[in-house]
C-alpha cells in the first residue's frame, strides 16, 4: 500500500490528484495542514510519497514550493494536470439567500472572484483548504456558511451543491508533482521512459550567463518549457533558476546537462520523469 502525503483534507484537489495518478492502487492518504508538514512527514518516513501543487494556469507558480522541493532533497518522479472546478455548497436545505459567509482556500476564492462579486452579501473568509472548509461546516452544522470546493468534496461531507462550476475561467488547471526519496525513485518511474526534467541552478553575475546556458540547451535540441527565477536571500541581484525541459533522447539530454554544468553554480536535477 502506498502512503501519500498531501496538503489538505480528503476530498481536496491534492487528494483527487493522488487518486487519478495512482488510479486503482491501494493507498493511505496522510493529510497535512501545510506543505512544510508534507516534507516533514516524508523525512520521517522515506517510503512515503508526496503530492504537491507547483503551478496553476490562472494563479501562476507556487514559488515557495520550489524552494521547499530544492531544500528537501526529494526527487520528482511524475506530474499530473488536474482540472480545477469549484462549487458553492452548504448544509442541506440552505439556499443562497440564507448565506452570509463563504469559506475556502485563498487561491480558490481568487479563482471565483467574479462570481463572489455578484453575491456581495457573503463575507469572504480564507481557510487552509477547500475540502477542509466543507468538512468544518459539516462537522459544526453551520447554517448560513458556504464553502467553495470540488463537488465531490461537498458530497463526501454531506453538503448540498447550490451551484457548480462557479470558477471565473473554465480553463483552470493545476500541475501537481509526485515526489519521493531519491532511493525510491526507480520503483515509481521507469527512467528509460522519462522525457521531462526539472533542474535548478544559479549563475555567475555576469553579462550573457543565462543566454549561454539557453543556447547550449537549444543546440542539443532540448525544449525549454518553463523557467522561473527566485532571488537568493543574502546575495543581492543573484537568482536561482528553476527550469523544466523536455527531450526525446535521453543521451542527448544528459550531454546537454554535462555541457551547461561548468557554466552554472549549484546545479541540481530535481527529477527526471514522464511528462503529463
Amino acid at each position: 500500500m502506498k502512503r501519500i502525503a498531501i496538503q489538505g483534507e480528503i476530498g481536496s484537489f491534492h487528494d483527487i490528484t493522488a487518486h487519478h495518478y495512482f488510479d486503482g492502487e491501494q493507498m493511505q492518504i496522510v493529510c497535512c495542514s501545510t506543505f512544510e508538514e508534507v516534507f516533514d512527514n516524508m523525512s520521517q518516513d522515506p517510503t512515503m510519497i508526496g503530492i504537491m501543487a507547483i503551478e496553476n494556469t490562472i494563479a501562476g507558480s507556487l514559488l515557495h514550493n520550489y524552494e521547499l522541493l530544492r531544500q528537501s532533497g526529494c526527487t520528482i518522479v511524475g506530474e499530473h494536470k488536474t482540472h480545477i472546478s469549484h462549487c458553492l455548497c452548504a448544509l442541506p436545505g440552505q439556499t443562497k439567500s440564507d448565506l452570509n459567509e463563504v469559506h475556502s482556500h485563498p487561491v480558490a476564492l481568487a479563482q471565483c472572484r467574479n462570481y463572489l462579486s455578484r453575491h456581495p452579501y457573503m463575507k469572504i473568509v480564507e481557510d487552509e483548504d477547500t475540502a477542509g472548509s466543507a468538512k468544518w461546516i459539516a462537522e459544526n452544522k453551520l447554517s448560513g456558511v458556504a464553502a467553495l470546493c470540488h463537488a465531490d468534496a461537498a458530497r463526501l461531507y454531506g453538503l448540498e451543491v447550490l451551484e457548480d462550476n462557479v470558477e471565473d475561467n473554465p480553463h483552470n488547471f493545476t500541475r501537481f508533482l509526485v515526489i519521493c526519496d531519491p532511493r525510491k525513485a526507480d520503483f515509481l518511474r521507469a527512467l528509460n521512459e522519462a522525457n521531462k526534467s526539472s533542474i535548478v541552478f544559479s549563475l555567475p553575475h555576469e553579462e550573457g550567463s543565462l543566454s549561454q546556458v539557453l543556447s547550449i540547451l537549444s543546440f542539443y535540441k532540448i525544449n525549454l518549457t518553463k523557467i522561473q527565477s527566485l532571488p537568493i536571500i543574502g546575495r543581492e541581484w543573484e537568482y536561482m533558476f528553476y527550469v523544466d525541459v523536455t527531450y526525446d533522447d535521453l543521451t542527448r539530454y544528459r550531454q546537454s546537462i554535462d555541457a551547461i554544468t561548468p557554466l552554472t553554480r549549484d546545479l541540481v536535477i530535481l527529477g527526471e520523469y514522464r511528462a503529463s
